[in-house]
């Protein structure tokens, strides 16, 4: 039987995300050319990796059919010349895909399966709107399985706005601005740049194009313009347009290792994976699954909230953010939190954003050598949660 090994993440990137539709940047740019792209920008930037010693690839998406179909994990590494002898497969966790590509992988390496793997996650809402295709079980609901409502996100939304009335429109619009604020300044001080690979795009219309910053972003947004917009699911309800993730398109990817493998081969390792757990919680309020998540992975790791020096959050909906924030005792502008925003400012392609969290943990974690534990976690449709600890392998205490 292998002994476990230390798994490591060694890099990450993203192609810039589009808000869907038809008059976004990627419309007319198929889903698997953007995971390509991905897969020959972690090769690039690491050249001391012979692309034969990747093990696996596993990509996440959840929406599979059309050109997120077809195994994508297996197609993509085709298209992205990767050896034959690669292999790979998709994965589906909604939200949490590409963490989910992440965390198994990570077993394989752990368990001695792997030495080397690339994962993560494509979703092109323009597409594939979530939910296409589904055919839900009639038992769902007659048999009262769930509330109807479980299956539209943004009404589990207004349901965690019910069961926490602490959380108000107007506190949700303030983090909403802290969000885009902190995203402006992270593009302003070259934060996210780094790990953004360019996109070629096409259009009819407007033909040859290139995609290089996120397209979803609003700086200078203020809380009197968002207190001005809809409550599309309720009447007089809470959740808006501004104060939750947009409908996106993008793709994700890392590259995983073994900690012995990535020193021999060169590899600069970032951060430990020390610990990993999902959780279910009501399907109605699928926002509060980071918590037992967050609790559970803790546990296993064998640390404390206190222990956590910063925090990636998913920003599907500021509600579900601030129910976090406050069980765990944590300040709505905590610095720790969401350093260069989030999902609010840079949007939410689905499958894609679990290594989005993580790429930016990554980078953050590089300035703060003072700070030996983060984590990334999210919340997932159909009510779970999940969440990654790491460390910090820049910490001044080694």
């Amino acid at each position: 039987m292998p002994s476990s090994r230390d798994v490591v993440f060694v890099d990450g990137v993203r192609t810039p995300f589009g808000r869907s539709g038809p008059k976004g940047m990627y419309a007319e740019t198929r889903a698997d050319d953007l995971v390509v792209r991905v897969i020959r920008e972690l090769l690039r930037r690491n050249p001391g990796l012979p692309p034969e010693r990747v093990d696996e690839v596993a990509v996440a998406a959840t929406t599979q059919i059309g050109d997120q179909g077809l195994t994508i994990g297996r197609s993509a590494a085709v298209l992205a010349g990767l050896p034959k002898s690669v292999p790979g497969y998709a994965i589906d966790r909604m939200c949490a895909g590409a963490m989910t590509a992440v965390t198994t992988v990570a077993g394989g390496i752990a368990f001695g399966a792997y030495d080397v793997a690339i994962a993560g996650g494509v979703e092109h809402m323009g597409r594939h709107p979530m939910g296409e295709g589904v055919d839900p079980n009639p038992r769902f609901l007659a048999e009262r399985l769930v509330d109807g409502s479980a299956l539209v996100m943004g009404m589990t939304a207004e349901n965690l706005h019910d069961r926490y009335p602490g959380v108000s429109r107007e506190r949700a619009d303030a983090y909403a601005v802290i969000s885009q604020e902190r995203a402006a300044k992270a593009y302003a001080d070259g934060k996210i740049q780094p790990d953004l690979v360019e996109m070629a795009t096409r259009s009819a219309d407007r033909g040859w194009g290139l995609a290089t910053a996120d397209e979803a972003p609003r700086p200078g947004t203020t809380l009197a313009a968002l207190g001005a917009l809809k409550t599309p699911f309720r009447p007089h309800g809470r959740v808006t347009a501004g104060n939750a993730s947009g409908i996106n398109d993008g793709a994700t990817g890392c590259l995983v290792a073994a900690a012995d493998v990535a020193a021999e081969l060169g590899l600069s390792a970032r951060m430990r994976l020390v610990s990993y757990a999902f959780a279910g919680v009501d399907p109605e309020v699928m926002g509060v699954g980071p918590i037992p998540s967050t609790e559970r992975a803790l546990r296993l790791a064998g640390l404390g909230i206190g222990d956590i020096g910063l925090f990636e959050i998913n920003e599907a909906f500021a509600v579900q953010v601030l129910v976090f924030l406050d069980h765990f005792g944590i300040a709505d502008d905590d610095p720790r939190v969401n350093p260069y925003g989030g999902a609010i400012a840079y949007g939410h392609p689905l499958a894609s954003s679990g290594v989005r969290l993580m790429t930016q943990l990554a980078r953050e974690f590089g300035e703060h050598p003072e700070v030996r534990y983060g984590l990334t976690t999210m919340c997932v449709g159909m009510g779970m949660g999940g969440t990654v600890v790491w460390e910090n392998l820049g910490w001044e205490g080694k």
